[in-house]
């Protein structure tokens, strides 16, 4: 059941609302981690909490190591504050070895043969030089190692979570991969139970309304271990039991404005859905098969009118400029020219004119 209450914190509390964030690298210190799998889609889920920024402003962020995209929560792709990339590898890799043994056997890739990747990739990198993938997967074929069938992504995945690379700046419309220590030198250490309690105060400070179920899915993490770090963090929150759930945030809680909630044109991926486990209180459980067509992991881009998700949207880039594409659940009716609106600030924020934009009939 959605719950406008709720759906009003997490817009607030995420900083999709709330315009006082500047610059790109403290809208991911906010939230925690921002969910990247889609690098285009990150770019936007980062811009339209900084509406002072464009695209470029973004990549120089990323430039200039203010913040990391690396694989870290649940051994997805986000974006992280780069201080904190290795404790939150600290926190995913005990529960992920299992499952990536199974699937590294699968593809047979044997320990040999991962060590043997791990050195080509490290000497390839030292120095301070940024390639991109298709290169160092080349250099690893060159080898004789056999790279198809997913087997490169998974080489440089293990890789990545030795705690050895991270991506670098774009090289054109190619990321590179660079050595992380290279990149980033100086890291924080935490202890095990301080990165509980560290990860929790920043998921239920930039996500609350939030369970600790949600907060577990999240992170990648057992129940347990996300109660030890909400029973930690709890000084710095607060709770509210709705419908028989508690749910927790900031303690310094702010109350948006009836004003605040508005029309918004959010990414595919975003953290606004991918945020939560259960994500019925933004999202009528009737249609969120439509932003996961054939339930394929693939979120599309989702219109939200007053904190409920009800369409999607696509963009396609064309040479001289964008075209956009809305998908209405149901009618739109006075909302649509603020759809509108909003599809124009997300042309404007690429760079880009728009060559035409279409309001399509209801999906459902």
């Amino acid at each position: 059941m959605t719950n406008k209450m709720i759906a009003a914190q997490r817009l607030y509390n995420q900083k999709i609302v709330d315009y006082k964030l500047i610059k790109p690298e403290q809208v991911v210190k906010e939230l925690g981690a921002v969910q990247a799998q889609d690098y285009m889609q990150a770019m936007w889920a980062i811009g339209l909490r900084t509406p002072s920024s464009n695209l470029a402003d973004i990549e120089r962020a990323i430039a200039d190591r203010k913040m990391i995209l690396n694989w870290t929560l649940r051994g997805t792709l986000h974006f992280v504050p780069p201080e904190d990339v290795k404790w939150m590898h600290q926190l995913s890799v005990p529960r992920l070895a299992g499952q990536t043994k199974r699937r590294n056997a699968e593809l047979g890739l044997d320990d040999q043969t991962l060590e043997r990747c791990r050195h080509i990739i490290v000497n390839a990198l030292q120095g301070g030089k940024q390639l991109d993938r298709a290169l160092l997967l080349q250099l690893i074929e060159e080898e004789g190692i056999h790279t198809g069938n997913q087997r490169g992504y998974h080489m440089l995945w293990n890789v990545a979570y030795q705690g050895l690379i991270c991506f670098g700046p774009m090289n054109g419309k190619q990321q590179t991969i660079v050595l992380l220590e290279e990149w980033v030198p100086q890291f924080r250490e935490l202890s095990y139970d301080e990165s509980l309690y560290e990860l929790a105060r920043r998921y239920f400070t930039g996500h609350g309304l939030a369970t600790v179920q949600d907060f577990a899915w999240w992170a990648g993490i057992t129940l347990t271990d996300a109660r030890r770090g909400l029973e930690a963090a709890k000084s710095q929150l607060q709770s509210e039991v709705i419908d028989g759930s508690e749910y927790w945030m900031s303690a310094h809680r702010l109350e948006p404005t009836a004003e605040d909630s508005g029309v918004h044109l959010l990414p595919g991926f975003d953290e606004y859905i991918l945020g939560y486990k259960d994500r019925s209180a933004v999202l009528e459980p009737d249609v969120a098969p439509l932003i996961v067509p054939g339930n394929n992991g693939v979120f599309l881009p989702m219109i939200v009118v007053e904190g409920q998700v009800v369409g999607t949207w696509k963009r396609t880039l064309k040479t001289k400029g964008i075209e956009i594409m809305i998908h209405p659940f149901a009618d739109l009716g006075d909302t649509e020219k603020l759809v509108l609106k909003e599809a124009e600030r997300y042309a404007a924020f690429i760079g880009l004119p728009i060559l035409k934009m279409n309001v399509s009939g209801s999906l459902r």
